[in-house]
């Protein structure tokens, strides 16, 4: 295989999350337990054995960087293996701040030259999938492509979300001669939605950066450069048809970690063998997880210091989170030890880290219809979320679509109900 250098988009934050990347990037959001979302990225380049690799990071990067550690977890040392942090920076001028996916690549031309690699692997750090590389790039060399990009087809009704592509396409190839790419257009051409998986011939992208950089305006690949590429280059599309989870919105976040509890769902994290940093959060010195005598536990997924006495459904559990007596939580995501009290009752909430939620509380509690006053772009399908450290205090009612900020302490809350569509704290 020809040799590879791949970069991770890792760095940025995104609105759309809330209180869930108040204090970390969106590719160091906790998943399903015990992951974090880079690390299906990094497991990915670590099965397709490409061993170099620079993480792009800016946002807040003290969770990503714990995380990562030496990379050793995903085998990422040696020799010929290293995982390379490549955080932006500030000297003398602002411009030093990565401003776009094309210009964070950009500012790392040195280390493109000092790896001299014959291909760039640019991938995002917030997707949930498992995909073997060397197929796309087996593909792209068959193809003498200069960039070949990813696509997964999507449901008409949200392409618009999404950087779309048309293909002349073969039959007997998983994929075709890019024509067209279109960054999220009003009216979609195209079902074929990017992955944001790009990979280039060296020389094409350093042809492309080098025109660019520097530059004083936020440049990403897809908006300001694939479109007219297209005309430039031998670009081409490679078909992706397995599971691809994602997470740039609190509802998406969601869905996805309910798909772990659909039948014929195509994510299937024991057979993907993802690794992570089991260091991080002191997961591999905990118990394993308790389910009381009087416990009733359905279609939940249990990780290391779970105690459960209560009644838990359809819902994921951290590490160290604890359910007392008479509890019930429901369709919800409990981050790192969270702990409900006897008699809350917690339906379809995502709590941050170390949240405590008092005795008899009631969360989620209200009318779905109402979307969130102050965000209703973020919130507006009945999810309520609370950041991390926040104490409830005992019997408070909070309804749905709700925010509740970090760091609230019992006393911070001068009233017993929060009602649906509410943001508290900021």
């Amino acid at each position: 295989m020809a040799d590879i250098l791949a970069f991770i988009l890792a760095g940025g934050r995104v609105d759309e999350l809330s209180v869930l990347t108040y204090d970390r990037p969106k590719s160091a959001l906790p998943f399903a337990g015990n992951y974090r979302v880079i690390d299906f990225a990094l497991s990915n380049l670590m099965y397709s054995r490409i061993g170099k690799v620079g993480i792009l990071s800016q946002y807040r990067s003290d969770s990503l960087i714990t995380h990562i550690g030496d990379g050793s977890s995903w085998d990422m040392t040696g020799r010929r293996r290293h995982l390379t942090l490549l955080p932006a920076s500030t000297s003398q001028k602002d411009s030093d701040w990565y401003k776009g996916t094309a210009d964070a690549v950009a500012h790392n031309l040195e280390f493109i030259y000092e790896n001299g690699p014959d291909l760039v692997l640019i991938l995002s750090g917030d997707h949930i999938y498992r995909m073997d590389y060397r197929e796309m790039i087996r593909f792209h060399e068959e193809q003498q492509a200069d960039i070949t990009l990813g696509f997964i087809k999507v449901p008409q009704k949200e392409a618009h979300r999404f950087g779309l592509g048309v293909m002349k396409q073969n039959k007997d190839l998983p994929g075709g001669r890019l024509t067209a790419y279109w960054e999220k257009p009003e009216h979609p051409p195209s079902q074929w939605a990017s992955l944001t998986i790009y990979l280039f011939k060296t020389k094409v992208l350093l042809q492309i950066l080098e025109k660019t950089h520097p530059h004083t305006q936020r440049i990403e690949f897809g908006r300001d450069l694939f479109p007219s590429l297209v005309d430039q280059y031998r670009v081409f599309g490679y078909s992706f048809s397995g599971y691809w989870g994602y997470t740039r919105t609190i509802d998406e976040y969601w869905r996805t970690h309910m798909d772990l509890f659909r039948a014929d769902s195509k994510i299937n994290l024991k057979e993907w063998q993802i690794r992570t940093n089991l260091g991080h959060e002191r997961i591999q010195e905990r118990q394993p997880a308790n389910i009381g005598l009087q416990a009733h536990v359905d279609q939940v997924l249990l990780t290391q210091g779970c105690v459960v006495k209560g009644t838990v459904k359809r819902s994921v559990l951290f590490p160290g989170v604890r359910v007392d007596e008479g509890a019930v939580v429901e369709d919800s995501i409990l981050f790192y030890d969270t702990f409900v009290e006897s008699g809350a009752k917690v339906k379809k909430v995502i709590t941050d880290k170390q949240v405590h939620i008092g005795e008899k509380a009631s969360i989620g509690d209200g009318s779905h219809t109402a979307p969130n006053q102050s965000f209703p772009y973020l919130l507006s399908s009945g999810l309520t979320v609370i950041g991390r450290n926040t104490h409830l205090p005992p019997e408070i009612r909070v309804g749905a679509n709700c925010i509740l900020y970090p760091f609230l302490e019992e006393k911070d809350f001068d009233l017993t109900e929060i009602a649906s569509g509410a943001t508290y704290g900021e």
